[in-house]
C-alpha cells in the first residue's frame, strides 16, 4: 500500500531568530532535522514526501534539501499561501499571519490520495512513532466512527525546552487507547519543583509530567483532506471582522471531530525523546543529540548512501 509523509514547512520561524529554522544543519554531513524524519519514515515504510512550504523559499528548501531527497523517495512541493482561499472568501487587510496547520495540509487535497502522516518541519519524532502509525495506516483497522484517525502519543516530560515554554496538544485518553479530548495549550514548562506550568488555568488543574501530547503527528486517509475543504470555509465564516490572527489548527479541528462524535483517534504512545528547534539556543542542543544518536548507533554518520 501506497503511504505519504506530509511535512509542514511553511512556517516563518520568527523565534529562531535567523535563518529558515527548518533548513538549519544539525547533522555531521550537513543533514537538517527533516532528512531524519524522511530517513524514518522511508525505514518505515511509507514511499512519498509531499513538502508544503512558501513560494518564496523554494529555491533555498531545494538546495538544501529537495535535490538531495528526491534520490531516495518521490517527492512533491505544494505551496502554503495566504490568499489560498476558497471561493467567496477574500484576504482580510492586514493580515499577514499564516492560517494554520489546518490550512497547509489542506493544499495537499490534489496530491495526496493515499493514507498519510503529517508532521511538522522541525520537529525530530524517533523511529517508533513512525513504525507504529505505519502499521495504523497500513492495517486499516475500523474505530467505528466517520473518520479514523492515529495520533504519535509523546510523553510530556520528553518533549520540553530547555530554553523556554512550549506550546503542546495535551491529550487525555481513554481506557481503550483512543483520544477523547486535546487541549492546545501554550505555555508550557517545567517547574524547580518537578511540576508542569501552562496558560491555560483548567489543563493547570490535573496536567502532569506524564500526559501524552500531540507533536502535530497524526495520521490520516484522503477523507480527511476532503473534510478539512468544507470545514475551513466554515472557520473563516466565523472570523470576526479585524481578527487578523486566528489561526485553523490541527488539534483544534480533531478536537472539534471528537466533540461531534465524527472521529476516533488511535493514540499510539512512543517513549521516544522528541527534539527542535523552537528557539535559536536549541541548535546546538539538537547538534549534541543527533551526535549522541550516531553514536550510539541509531543512524550511520553519513545518513545518505
Amino acid at each position: 500500500m501506497d503511504t505519504t509523509l506530509i511535512i509542514m514547512a511553511a512556517g516563518i520561524g520568527s523565534r529562531f531568530g535567523e535563518g529558515i529554522k527548518q533548513l538549519a544543519k544539525m547533522g555531521p554531513n550537513g543533514e537538517i532535522i527533516m532528512d531524519y524524519s524522511i530517513y524514518d519514515a522511508k525505514e518505515a515504510g511509507f514511499n512519498k514526501v509531499v513538502f508544503i512550504i512558501r513560494k518564496d523559499i523554494f529555491e533555498e528548501f531545494e538546495e538544501v534539501i529537495g535535490s538531495r531527497i528526491k534520490k531516495q523517495i518521490d517527492v512533491e512541493y505544494v505551496f502554503q499561501e495566504l490568499n489560498d482561499l476558497p471561493e467567496g472568501f477574500k484576504l482580510p487587510e492586514g493580515r499577514t499571519k499564516p492560517w494554520g496547520t489546518g490550512q497547509a495540509v489542506l493544499c495537499c487535497k490534489d496530491v495526496v490520495k493515499e493514507p498519510f502522516v503529517i508532521i511538522n518541519a522541525d520537529d525530530y519524532y524517533g523511529k517508533e512513532a513512525f513504525v507504529k502509525l505505519h502499521d495504523f495506516l497500513v492495517n486499516g483497522e475500523d474505530l467505528g466512527r466517520e473518520f479514523t484517525m492515529g495520533m504519535g502519543g509523546f510523553i510530556l516530560k520528553n518533549t520540553l525546552s530547555d530554553n523556554g515554554t512550549v506550546t503542546r496538544g495535551v491529550s487525555v485518553v481513554d481506557e481503550d487507547g483512543l483520544l477523547s479530548q486535546v487541549h492546545e495549550t501554550t505555555g508550557i514548562e517545567m517547574g524547580e519543583d518537578g511540576k508542569i506550568k501552562c496558560d491555560d488555568p483548567v489543563v493547570q488543574e490535573w496536567i502532569s509530567p506524564e500526559d501524552k501530547v500531540s507533536m502535530n503527528m497524526w495520521a490520516g486517509y484522503p477523507e480527511f483532506i476532503d473534510y478539512l475543504a468544507e470545514d475551513f470555509k466554515d472557520f473563516l465564516a466565523n472570523v470576526k471582522e479585524g481578527d487578523l490572527k486566528s489561526e485553523y489548527l490541527l488539534p483544534n479541528i480533531v478536537d472539534k471531530l471528537l466533540k461531534e462524535k465524527r472521529a476516533n483517534v488511535k493514540v499510539l504512545e512512543t517513549q521516544d525523546r522528541w527534539f527542535g528547534v523552537t528557539y535559536k539556543e536549541d541548535k546546538e542542543i539538537v547538534q549534541k543529540a543527533f551526535s549522541e544518536l550516531i553514536q550510539n548507533g541509531g543512524y550511520t554518520e553519513k545518513l545518505w548512501k
